[in-house]
C-alpha cells in the first residue's frame, strides 16, 4: 500500500449524514489516512439532516482508493440506476483494498455489482433487498466477508469505523480512538432494534423506509 491510506466516502443529495460522518470522524484519526468526500461535482451536497457537506473531490479527480465507503439515506433511491455513480463505484471497488458500506449503502454496492456472493449487513428494514443483488443478508451490527465490510443501521457506522481502524492500524490505535471520542453508548431507550421496538412500531417505520426505496422500482 502507498504511504497514505486513501479513503473515499461517497456523498450525495439526501445522504444520511451520520452514515458518512460517523465513520469519517473515526477513520480521520487513523495514522496516514486521507479522507476524500466524493461526489459528481464540488458544490455543497445537501444531507437529509438539513445541512450540506462540502465534497473534497469529484469522480473524475478522485485518486485510486484503498477504501471505498458508501453510506445510505433516502437520497440513494435515484442512484440505484444512476450509471455514472454505479460505474464510479464499480471502478474504484475493483481495485480497492476494502469495499465497505453503512446502512442501506450496501444496496448501492449491490447495484454496482460489488456484493455478488458476499455476506452483508444493511439497515434492518431493507436487509432482505440485498438478495436482489446476489448478496447474503446478515443481521449483525458489523459484517465482514473477505474484503467487504458493512455496518447495519445508522449508528453502526461508528462500530464499523472502529473495526476498520483496527484493521488499518491495529487494535491499540482503534481503542485509543474510541477513548478519544469517549464512545461509551448508554442509550436512554432500549428500542434500537425491531425486536426491542415491538412489531407495530417496526412495521410503521418499515413502511416509510420502503416508500423511499421503492421510488426506483
Amino acid at each position: 500500500m502507498a504511504d497514505r491510506i486513501e479513503i473515499g466516502i461517497l456523498i450525495y443529495p439526501g445522504v444520511t449524514q451520520l452514515d458518512a460522518t460517523g465513520p469519517a470522524q473515526v477513520l480521520s484519526m487513523v495514522p496516514r489516512s486521507r479522507l476524500h468526500m466524493v461526489w459528481k461535482e464540488l458544490a455543497p451536497v445537501p444531507t437529509d439532516a438539513g445541512f450540506a457537506i462540502m465534497p473534497t473531490t469529484d469522480f473524475a479527480a478522485c485518486p485510486a482508493l484503498d477504501l471505498v465507503l458508501v453510506p445510505g439515506g433516502g437520497g440513494q433511491a435515484p442512484l440505484m440506476s444512476d450509471r455514472e455513480t454505479l460505474d464510479f463505484l464499480a471502478r474504484q471497488g475493483a481495485r480497492a483494498r476494502y469495499v465497505t458500506s453503512v446502512c442501506t449503502g450496501s444496496l448501492l454496492l449491490g447495484a454496482a455489482g460489488l456484493l455478488q456472493g458476499y455476506r452483508s449487513a444493511c439497515h434492518w428494514a431493507s436487509r432482505e433487498r440485498l438478495r436482489q443483488y446476489g448478496a447474503i443478508p446478515i443481521a449483525e451490527r458489523v459484517v465482514r466477508d473477505r474484503n467487504r465490510l458493512s455496518g447495519g443501521g445508522v449508528t453502526a457506522g461508528i462500530d464499523f469505523g472502529l473495526t476498520l481502524a483496527a484493521e488499518l492500524a491495529g487494535p491499540e490505535i482503534a481503542k485509543s480512538i474510541q477513548l478519544a471520542l469517549e464512545y461509551d453508548p448508554q442509550p436512554p431507550f432500549d428500542c434500537g432494534s425491531p425486536e426491542k421496538a415491538g412489531a407495530e412500531r417496526a412495521a410503521r417505520l418499515k413502511k416509510r423506509i420502503d416508500g423511499m426505496l421503492d421510488a426506483t422500482e
